[in-house]
């Protein structure tokens, strides 16, 4: 997640090891509800990591995530899919430029690589209008299932209520403070599972590209590093969007999702061989 209208990147790994930040506020383990959403690190083109994101398979080549979590200069992402904690490997960083030389586990080697691409119309200085990305994968991901796409304009008929429920997976972060207290952060690498409800949609605010869901004691939300973690729609394995940005230092109040539903998403994700149901 970024702080809307403030270019606050999913957060470099360096700040992410140091003060962790990343993931669902006030949710509960996933254990292996979601094992298709992973965890992943951008790295640049010498193999450094950049920093880190959440997102979705939804094709065993195909893993769907942020566009501020594949943008330049991200040239390689590694991905892990164990629900967590996932732990530093106690090597990291190795000596010299290089600083995944002979590193086998995080942030260097995940279960996958592959190779990040951003949604053609992504503009990082307004990244919210279209905050999509993809990661091709170097070799299948073989799951009994996997993430799905919504229909078009699927979300339309979606209203805000507190019965209209999302279904939000990260890993990270589960409490944030502002920058003067930032030492409190509480985070693990594990996956996080909660359930915010519809809070906008279609207005002046969102536009018609994103939405915006609760982010309380009771509904859980979500938090920087959940940047690309789906929002499926109700219990469903349906991406409603992914997380896209916050508005405030500590998570609280209400998040930002980019949705998947439109056309524009959908045609350039057909390009990748997927699909929605008709």
């Amino acid at each position: 997640m970024r702080r809307m209208f403030v270019g606050l990147m999913a957060l470099t790994l360096a700040l992410a090891l140091a003060l962790p930040a990343g993931a669902i506020t006030d949710g509960v383990p996933d254990g292996d509800g979601h094992p298709y959403v992973g965890l992943m690190v951008a790295q640049d083109e010498n193999g450094n990591p950049l920093w880190r994101c959440s997102g979705t398979l939804i094709s065993p080549e195909l893993y769907l995530t942020a566009g501020h979590c594949t943008e330049a200069p991200a040239a390689h992402v590694e991905i892990w899919f164990e629900p967590g904690p996932i732990q530093v490997d106690p090597a990291y960083p190795a000596d010299g430029d290089d600083r995944c030389d002979g590193i086998a586990g995080y942030p260097c080697r995940g279960d996958v690589g592959g190779t990040p691409y951003t949604h053609p119309q992504y503009d990082p200085d307004a990244f919210w209008l279209h905050d999509l990305g993809v990661v091709v994968l170097d070799e299948p991901m073989t799951m009994r299932t996997y993430g799905a796409l919504p229909r078009l304009n699927q979300l339309d008929a979606l209203k805000p209520r507190r019965s209209t429920r999302f279904t939000a997976v990260g890993y990270g972060l589960q409490k944030a403070f502002p920058p003067a207290a930032e030492w409190k952060d509480q985070a693990t690498r594990i996956r996080m599972v909660a359930y915010p409800y519809l809070v906008q949609i279609n207005t002046g605010f969102t536009g018609d590209g994103s939405l915006v869901l609760s982010n309380n004691a009771s509904s859980g939300g979500t938090c920087f590093g959940d940047s690309g973690g789906p929002n499926f729609v109700g219990t469903t394995n349906v991406i409603g969007g992914v997380t896209s940005f916050g508005l405030n230092w500590t998570c609280g109040g209400t998040g930002g999702v980019y949705r998947v539903d439109r056309a524009d998403d959908l045609d350039w994700l057909a390009t990748f061989g997927i699909y929605p149901p008709s």
